[in-house]
């Protein structure tokens, strides 16, 4: 895969309007995902995967991603309670020469390596195989999860077995960065899946955002990606949508591409991932989203897409691995958490994930209903609102208040 920078996409993006004026809106039968090399692990993957967090039982868009070429599917044993491992399972189990399947099992700190061996059995019967090519510690977002020793132990038993053939660890909290660079030097995960998306690079963000009286902070986590590229080490970039209001944006596309290619172009073009995965809900939404896959030239009017998405949701959204706000409560109210939150029942529309992750919380915004200090006002350097933030979210989803 090119590696281009993020001044060159820009300079691409505006002299190739010719030759790409004349494209379908969201065309995309015909096309078939680019397969690259995810690092040391040797493992060609579509560079567009399918994500399986929102799919439920809904079998014929697997089957319909697998017919387009996708062949690196992701799941996990809490989405969906575990349907969407049944699902895929269902659909793949007879070609399972044919494709690549992650999945993920969330730990604590103190998880032991027979209680991480027994998460894997459940997944590995759920899916109906007997390996997985990768097995993620999910969610982390504190280092001591990472750096827990039954760890390391638990992936040289899987991989001595054949249960597992890489290690993984996932993220998109606060503490992102200090998590990504422990499993980096301490070599404790062949890949990461990383939340990341063109909201988070300076060299976009700021090109908007020199003018308004706050200034970007420069995010840490793309400097932490590539140094695990630079280890051999694969990187995903996942939540690469940013919020994922893709209504929003439909009156604004134009023929060339629509806003989720212009995203997916973004991550696909610069230095930092190797791929990506996306939840795919549907065949059109298939079609769509593998017609960015490569990196060749951006499609005209990527820039301008990005830039108004940016503008209507940046007073809203969290930047996954900004930790300006970690400290900022002095309740210790776990601000990104809770606004990741916020982002799955607002933007996604998804009230049954936004309210299952934040009673894994434990209502922890609680504190902000009736807070009068209210520290954290000025603590996001990107000019979020956090005290409207967080309370909003606590009152929507504490309790299952709608």
């Amino acid at each position: 895969m090119s590696e281009i920078d993020r001044r060159e996409f820009l300079r691409r993006s505006a002299v190739a309007g010719a030759a790409l004026g004349l494209m379908p809106l969201a065309v995309g039968a015909d096309a078939t995902p680019r397969r690259v090399t995810l690092g040391r692990t040797g493992l060609s993957v579509s560079d567009i995967g399918f994500g399986g967090s929102r799919i439920g039982g809904d079998e014929a868009t697997v089957r319909h991603a697998l017919e387009r070429g996708v062949n690196y599917f992701d799941t996990a044993e809490g989405y969906g309670g575990g349907t969407s491992e049944t699902t895929i399972g269902n659909v793949l189990h007879d070609v399972r020469d044919r494709v690549l399947i992650a999945s993920k099992g969330q730990f604590s700190a103190r998880t032991s390596r027979a209680d991480m061996l027994a998460a894997l059995e459940g997944s590995l019967g759920r899916l109906r195989t007997d390996h997985v090519d990768v097995y993620f510690n999910h969610a982390v977002n504190d280092v001591d999860v990472i750096a827990n020793p039954e760890w390391p132990e638990f992936v040289a038993v899987a991989k001595q077995q054949g249960k597992i053939r890489f290690s993984g660890m996932s993220g998109h909290g606060g503490r992102l960065v200090d998590c990504v660079n422990h499993a980096v030097d301490h070599d404790v995960a062949d890949v990461l899946l990383l939340g990341y998306n063109f909201g988070q690079d300076p060299s976009f963000v700021q090109r908007f955002t020199a003018s308004m009286d706050f200034v970007a902070v420069q995010p840490k986590l793309p400097e932490a990606m590539q140094k695990a590229r630079a280890k051999g080490v694969g990187v995903i970039a996942m939540k690469t949508l940013r919020g994922a209001r893709l209504n929003d944006m439909r009156p604004h596309e134009k023929p060339g591409g629509t806003f989720a290619q212009a995203a997916f172009r973004w991550v696909l073009a610069g230095p930092y991932a190797h791929s990506l995965i996306v939840t795919m809900r549907s065949a059109a939404q298939v079609d769509e989203y593998l017609v960015a896959s490569g990196s060749g030239v951006p499609s005209a009017g990527d820039a301008a897409l990005l830039e108004r998405y940016e503008r209507s949701v940046g007073a809203s959204q969290c930047r996954y691995g900004c930790d300006a706000c970690l400290s900022a409560c002095p309740a210790g109210v776990p601000i990104a958490e809770v606004l990741r939150t916020r982002m799955y029942a607002e933007d996604y529309g998804d009230l049954e994930l936004a309210r299952g992750d934040y009673a894994q919380l434990g209502g922890a915004a609680s504190p902000c209903a009736g807070c009068t200090h209210q520290a954290c006002a000025s603590a996001c350097p990107h000019g979020l609102a956090i005290p409207e933030l967080t309370s909003r979210t606590h009152d929507l989803l504490d309790g299952g208040r709608a």
